[in-house]
């Protein structure tokens, strides 16, 4: 498998480029890519990598003075409506300086944990997660239970909403209505007994519902090392497997990541997204280990792709998204660590360009944890640690 590439950013503005430096340092500077001075990619005619344009306009500015904490989750509903699920606790006390007591500033208040929003930008409706309480200085969390710290959000083929958490105790997945309605639960709170336990979850960290079967696939997680999949009404447990197709192993030392050593046997902590193609194969997201593997449903390994090797602190493999035409061209995989969005060609799973880079100006990211595309083939990208935010890239060139 070929990794020469390279993606040099400009502006801030997204962009892609095709490239020829070694990628076995970070950086460089760019072979045959060329950026125009607003961004806009332009790549090889003959082969041309989809070119992305920040959209700074959108979301619009949020009501009741809501502000966002670290966004953990991102997705797209069947009426194109983008869905967030967002960390209020981990707003600081100024920026949520509405709602102590004293309140010390006029803003701002912490936003509900599950957002959706129009195409438009406007929020259509907004529930869940903990609130804080300006009597107690406390957070009051649902009664059924809340996540400690959420982590990923999908919403399948009947627009129901799948949450995790990857907090200590979090070892469930919750399934709601689109208005809140809490429909199941997978795993138990407060408890895991590893990644060969059928009933039990461990710091799941993403969801999704193969709308053919009715199964929902479990990335799991932060404390498992696994895929592992339920019937989606039931919750009735149906098989799971780790990395290659095998029985995972808790008893393997992973040890700390080595860029010269060969591809591990074992998932590296956490197993972070999990998504599935239209011809039917399934992707996962092994984080800390700088790559992606590939299965039938049946958990039969086809490939892998490593990229961003270099990557020794927090993994370059942070989420999944395929390209909206019909033969899902194009794989983007986020990348918190090296602060930017990788594209590769689904054959092969080669790095073909790249787009943003660390920053806070308007399409570049802080730790940009995970991504969604729309039907207009749009993306949409969530940050976390101090990024705390969402934006839009219009998709302005297709192959």
């Amino acid at each position: 498998m070929s990794l020469r590439f390279i993606g040099i950013l400009t502006s801030g503005i997204a962009l892609s480029l095709i490239g020829g430096c070694a990628p076995d340092a970070p950086g460089g500077t760019a072979g045959t890519g060329v950026a125009s001075a607003l961004g806009t990619a332009v790549a090889a005619a003959s082969d041309q990598v989809p070119a992305y344009q920040v959209d700074a306009s959108w979301p619009k500015p949020l009501p009741n003075d809501w502000i966002l904490g670290q966004v953990a989750g991102i997705a797209v509903d069947s009426q194109d409506h983008i869905w967030i699920i967002q960390r209020p606790r981990t707003l600081t006390a100024h920026e949520a300086g509405a709602v102590q007591n004293p309140p010390p500033t006029d803003c701002c208040v912490p936003a509900p944990s599950i957002m959706e929003f129009s195409q438009e930008g406007d929020v259509l409706r907004a529930w869940g997660g903990p609130v804080w309480n300006q009597e107690t200085a406390e957070w009051d969390t649902p009664a059924d239970g809340w996540p400690e710290q959420e982590h990923g959000i999908f919403v399948d083929h009947e627009d129901n909403i799948w949450i995790g958490g990857n907090g200590a105790d979090d070892h469930v997945v919750l399934k709601y209505s689109p208005d809140g309605e809490r429909l199941l639960m997978l795993g138990h709170w407060n408890e895991t007994r590893g990644s060969n336990d059928p009933d039990h979850l461990g710091r799941p960290a993403d969801v999704y519902v193969d709308p053919e079967t009715n199964e929902v696939y479990v990335a799991d997680g932060y404390g498992n090392r696994r895929v592992i999949i339920f019937d989606a009404d039931s919750g009735e447990y149906k098989r799971h497997w780790g990395a290659y197709g095998n029985v995972p192993d808790d008893s393997i030392e992973l040890g700390d990541y080595d860029v010269n050593a060969d591809p591990h046997e074992s998932f590296r902590s956490p197993v972070h997204a999990v998504r599935i193609s239209n011809d039917g194969l399934v992707y996962i997201a092994d984080r800390a280990g700088n790559r992606l593997q590939v299965f039938n449903k049946d958990g039969s390994f086809v490939e892998e792709g490593l990229f961003a090797a270099w990557t020794s602190v927090q993994g370059s493999a942070w989420d999944i998204e395929f390209s909206n035409d019909a033969e899902q061209t194009w794989v983007f995989v986020a990348d918190g660590a090296n602060m930017k969005i990788w594209i590769l060609r689904r054959d092969g799973l080669e790095v073909v360009g790249s787009f943003g880079r660390g920053g806070r100006q308007a399409g570049q990211f802080n730790w940009v944890h995970n991504l969604t595309a729309d039907s207009n083939g749009n993306l949409y990208t969530a940050e976390v640690n101090t990024g705390k935010r969402i934006q839009r890239f219009r998709l302005i060139a297709a192959n």
